[in-house]
């Protein structure tokens, strides 16, 4: 039976797919018939459910159904979604799902790896590379920095080593060790134990550093020898000579360790962050002097094709590699050869790897490398990389489930990623695509418009059909968007108030790039993806305000060894502000690194909004009867969280033959707190089930408490209003986690003369809650600030008062200001790969 809903357009019952009773998260019980072998798209504003019909509802049950049929021992192998809450699916192939996500913890993830690129290079190099003469044939294996057999072993495969320095750990070689010259050592108690050590072996500590022997010096600092010496406290140096002479009782037996030492032990051993993040600035990262930073053995390194060993070869561009792999894939075969089977190989595995190749650069990613680490690709960079892995495996009938593809695409690049959905849609496969791009909604064969607001307000079928039927559906935000004049660019141009200028930029593709960033108005920067737009505006622009304004940048511990050596080496920036920066008072970056790195770090408490909700529990009668204090409501402390869970809120339950899987405590049942706190209200509400309000919800239950609803209506400001107020922070996307950051910014007092910078805030948002969040940024810069942005968004860019255009090209093809100005002025540029999409020629039809 098809669903009854008027905006529910019939699909042949042949060739659909027949939802009946989803209600996975905010989902309605919906009904609704989707098309196979066809582009659907999933539209609606930011929390509206579409995700949870795309991804919790459709491939969770796909990937149910496939599991059943898959032995207990390889699931448990298997990254699963759960059992959704549907009455029932008719109709539905196997399918696959792309989702956004953060690239691997580990720097081991190369987009080499990620692409299976690799593997074909090291067979490659293994079966038809040119080896000096003499040297054995090694296998593909040798040619990994994963293996044993590849694996340069000095730096394990890593490139990089970690170096302490006499320069870091003495940085004033003036001083005396009695006057903490090696800073190194640990402070209090323990750094006077090893000064006093040092004088009962005979150092002198009260001559500056500098003065001391070199092998005096060497020894002190890394000395892998720890001997136990007899220490008096309290003892000068020559009472403690006479101590030892006349072999008088010391106050007790210390152990020496040197500063090298004392710094790596404390580093790999320690479960203080704050020691562990104070010893880690004395560890410098270097690139590893053996393999120069390829990560190979030189026996590896010594084989070569195309003129290049493997580490070279990776260190092009795709672009590049496209070039060198062409010659190879199309060398025709010579009656001289000596070995003509050596030759066919080349061609053969050249040409496959070529196919790869392209597949990649096809989508725009020709500017990354093949040793590009995941961790610091965008989540869209990492969805594309696996879109044209999928494009290669040639699968047929299958649904690819997709979560926003074009994030952190241009729209030129936006383009050629319509060109690869449509040439999966013509093996014969469905593709289910979850989007905001205008461009993708309107290239689509279906539309599923869901909403029609966010969390409580959404969950329903607002339109299910071809796109122009959404025209007509008057309570569709994506339907208004769609089919309504662009009144965004009606407002004219704001004029700056000053000019910040930057001159000789260095980073990444930035060559002495001379740069002026207009003041008092709305900045967007432009460029296709890879131009050197975040190199300019999030590092190096960042880099020097900051330094100028002597905000330090923030330093992220890491938690081990392995992640201290897997640190990329950090491009360093060149440059000057050489004028206006009189006019910048403060920096603001809101990026859009994680809010916290554990499931105890969430929206309420980032943002300050929660302390407030303790306050008002510990002020309730029952409350002040028992004694609670605020801190009896916070589900991190002993006495008011639940002993079980310890207020984690779940515990881990381990099967045999499946996956460890996460249930709700079965103490508190999930409420993270124990019963005696859940015994104290505020209006008939415990502090779990505040938890659990959604900001929308939160902001009508605290509507006459002010210092809460500041915070909450900050949130909602920025489209936030269907997150809940316990969402733990690993739940947040990127997006999510910078708009956070942006409204616990906009609730604090307003200071004129800052500058903010944001990279990519549009991203996950619907153009909806982007007019919403842009009037928030245009607040900003009424108040008498200046906000500077990198956006993709053209309908960001248009509603801008200036931009700067980064290209033309991306990689070696950017790096250059192409153009800039008010953006009407900018869409009149004639190289600018942005100008034909600021501006479209009719912004109300198709």
């Amino acid at each position: 039976m098809a669903p009854s809903n008027s905006n529910n357009v019939p699909c042949n019952p042949e060739h659909c797919i027949q939802v009946r009773g989803a209600r996975v998260h905010n989902l309605k019980s919906i009904d609704v018939d989707l098309p196979r072998n066809a582009l659907v798209v999933f539209t609606g504003i930011s929390g509206s459910g579409k995700s949870s019909l795309a991804f919790g509802t459709l491939f969770a049950e796909s990937q149910r159904r496939y599991l059943d049929s898959v032995s207990p021992y390889a699931r448990r192998l298997i990254d699963q979604v759960g059992e959704p809450d549907v009455d029932a699916i008719d109709g539905l192939p196997p399918a696959v799902a792309l989702q956004q996500q953060r690239g691997a913890p580990s720097a081991r993830s190369s987009v080499g790896s990620v692409t299976t690129i690799s593997n074909g290079l090291r067979m490659l190099y293994s079966r038809a590379g040119q080896y000096p003469r003499g040297q054995q044939i090694l296998y593909a294996d040798a040619f990994s920095p994963n293996t044993p057999e590849g694996a340069c072993s000095r730096c394990h495969g890593i490139g990089r080593v970690f170096e302490v320095t006499e320069k870091l750990l003495v940085p004033d070689d003036t001083k005396t060790i009695r006057d903490r010259a090696i800073v190194a050592w640990p402070p209090a108690w323990q750094g006077q134990n090893l000064r006093d050590i040092l004088v009962s072996l005979g150092h002198d500590i009260d001559k500056p550093w500098k003065d001391l022997p070199q092998k005096s010096r060497d020894w002190i600092l890394f000395t892998d020898e720890t001997p136990v010496m007899p220490v008096y406290a309290g003892f000068n140096p020559d009472e403690t000579r006479m101590a030892r002479e006349q072999n008088l009782s010391p106050s007790y037996m210390g152990t020496f360790t040197s500063a090298r030492r004392y710094v790596l032990h404390s580093f790999a051993t320690t479960q203080s962050h704050r020691t562990k993040k104070r010893v880690s600035q004395f560890m410098q990262i270097s690139e590893c002097p053996d393999c120069n930073g390829k990560k190979l053995k030189r026996e590896s390194l010594s084989v070569k094709f195309a003129g290049l060993d493997i580490g070279e070869l990776s260190q092009l561009t795709l672009s590049e590699l496209a070039v060198r792999l062409r010659d190879a894939a199309n060398a025709k075969l010579a009656a001289s050869d000596l070995h003509p089977e050596k030759m066919i190989v080349v061609r053969r595995i050249a040409s496959d790897i070529l196919a790869r190749v392209e597949a990649l650069t096809t989508l725009g990613l020709g500017y990354l490398s093949l040793e590009r680490s995941t961790p610091t690709l965008s989540p869209g960079e990492l969805q594309r990389l696996r879109l044209a892995t999928q494009i290669r495996s040639q699968l047929f009938g299958v649904i690819y489930v997709l979560d926003e593809p074009s994030a952190g695409l241009h729209p030129s690049d936006t383009q050629a990623l319509l060109g690869a959905l449509d040439e999966l849609k013509r093996a014969g496969n469905s593709l289910f695509v979850v989007e905001h791009d205008d461009s993708v909604i309107r290239h689509a064969d279906w539309i599923v418009d869901i909403g029609p607001d966010a969390g409580i307000h959404g969950g329903k079928v607002v339109y299910n059909g071809p796109i122009d039927g959404l025209r007509e559906v008057k309570e569709s935000h994506t339907g208004r968007y769609l089919f309504s004049p662009d009144i965004a660019a009606d407002r004219a141009p704001r004029q700056p108030t000053g000019w910040l200028k930057l001159a000789g930029i260095e980073r990444n593709n930035l060559r002495g790039l001379d740069v002026e960033f207009p003041l008092g108005v709305l900045t967007t920067v432009t460029g296709v993806s890879g131009s050197g737009k975040s190199s300019l505006v999030s590092q190096a622009l960042v880099e020097l305000v900051g330094e100028t304004l002597g905000q330090k940048k923030p330093l992220e511990t890491p938690d081990d060894e392995t992640e201290l050596l897997e640190r990329e080496l950090e491009s360093s920036t060149d440059g000057r502000i050489f004028d206006g920066i009189e006019h910048v008072r403060r920096l603001v970056t809101v990026d859009q690194k994680p809010i916290g790195r554990t499931p105890r770090s969430n929206l309420a408490t980032y943002t300050g909004l929660f302390d407030h909700v303790r306050k008002l529990f510990a002020s309730t009668h029952k409350a002040k009867a028992r004694h609670y204090d605020v801190g009896r409501f916070s589900f991190n402390v002993a006495k008011g969280r639940c002993p079980n869970c310890e207020g984690a809120g779940f515990v881990s339950v381990e099967l045999l033959f499946l996956p460890s899987v996460y249930a709700p405590c079965p103490v508190c049942q999930g409420k993270r707190y124990n019963a005696k706190t859940l015994e104290i209200t505020y209006r008939d509400k415990n502090i779990a089930e505040v938890l659990e309000f959604t900001v929308d919800t939160a902001h009508e239950f605290f509507s006459d408490e002010p210092p809460v609803l500041r915070a909450l209506e900050a949130l909602l400001q920025v489209g936030l209003g269907y997150l809940r107020l316990g969402q733990p922070a690993t739940e947040l996307s990127g997006g999510e986690a910078q708009r956070i950051k942006l409204a616990t910014e906009l609730q604090r007092a307003q200071r004129s003369d800052t500058l903010y910078i944001l990279d990519e805030p549009t991203t996950g948002l619907h153009p909806a809650d982007v007019t919403m969040l842009m009037a928030q940024l245009n607040g900003l810069v009424d108040a008498g600030n200046s906000v500077i942005m990198v956006e993709h968004n053209m309908l960001v860019a248009r509603s801008s008062d200036w931009v700067i255009d980064i290209g033309p090209g991306a990689g070696d093809e950017g790096g250059t200001v192409v153009t800039q100005g008010p953006p009407a002025s900018v869409a009149r540029s004639k190289i600018s790969r942005t100008a034909p999409f600021l501006f479209p020629l009719t912004q109300a039809g198709i």
